[in-house]
C-alpha cells in the first residue's frame, strides 16, 4: 500500500478521517473541510458526555446513522466498534498513519496547551487531562489498532478509497495537492 495516493478525479464528497491519537485527524479534517467546502463531524464531540462519560452505543450508533445519511461530510474518528456505519456510506478514507512517537509527542503537547480547559474538538466539559490508558493506547496503535483497521477497510465490500499518508510531510503535501 503506497504511502499517497492522489487521484485528481476522485470527487471527495463523504469522507472518513482516522488514525491514532495525536496523529492530527480533526487537524485535517478541519482543513479538508475548509477548503472542500464540507461539513466537518468530530465524533469525540458527539461521543463524549462531560466528565468524560462516554454516550450509549445506541446513540452512538443512532448519531452517525443520521450523520452518513448527509449527501456531503468530512467525519473524523475511529470508534472502531461502530465504523462499519462509516464505511458503508463513505467514498474516501484517509488514514493518517504516522510513528507511534510522533503522535505520543502530538498528545503530550496537546495536554500542555489546553490543561484544564476542553478542546475545540472535544465534547463539552471533558478537560484535557494525562491519562495513562490513553498514552498506552497511542504507544500499542501501530501493533494493535492500525492493522485491524486497515483489515476492516480493505476488506470492506463498499471498497472505498483508502488514502494512506504515513508522515507529517506527506500530510502537508496531499493537503497542499487539494
Amino acid at each position: 500500500m503506497s504511502s499517497l495516493t492522489i487521484d485528481s478525479n476522485l470527487n471527495m464528497k463523504r469522507i472518513m478521517v482516522i488514525g491514532s491519537g495525536g496523529a492530527g485527524k480533526s487537524t485535517l479534517a478541519r482543513q479538508l473541510g475548509e477548503r472542500l467546502h464540507l461539513d466537518v463531524y468530530h465524533l469525540d464531540v458527539l461521543m463524549w458526555r462531560p466528565g468524560w462519560v462516554m454516550a450509549p452505543r445506541e446513540e452512538r450508533i443512532d448519531i452517525q446513522q443520521q450523520l452518513v445519511k448527509k449527501d456531503e461530510w468530512v467525519i473524523d474518528g475511529n470508534f472502531g466498534n461502530t465504523l462499519d456505519l462509516r464505511l458503508q456510506a463513505a467514498d474516501t478514507v484517509i488514514f493518517i498513519d504516522l510513528p507511534r512517537i510522533v503522535c505520543i509527542y502530538r498528545v503530550l503537547k496537546r495536554v500542555v496547551r489546553y490543561h484544564g480547559t476542553t478542546r475545540p474538538d472535544m465534547g463539552a466539559s471533558c478537560e484535557e487531562k494525562l491519562d495513562f490508558a490513553f498514552l498506552k493506547w497511542v504507544w500499542n496503535f501501530p501493533d494493535i489498532q492500525r492493522l485491524q483497521l486497515l483489515q476492516q477497510i480493505q476488506q470492506h465490500p463498499t471498497q472505498p478509497h483508502l488514502i494512506h499518508l504515513k508522515s507529517s510531510r506527506v500530510v502537508r503535501n496531499y493537503l497542499q495537492s487539494i
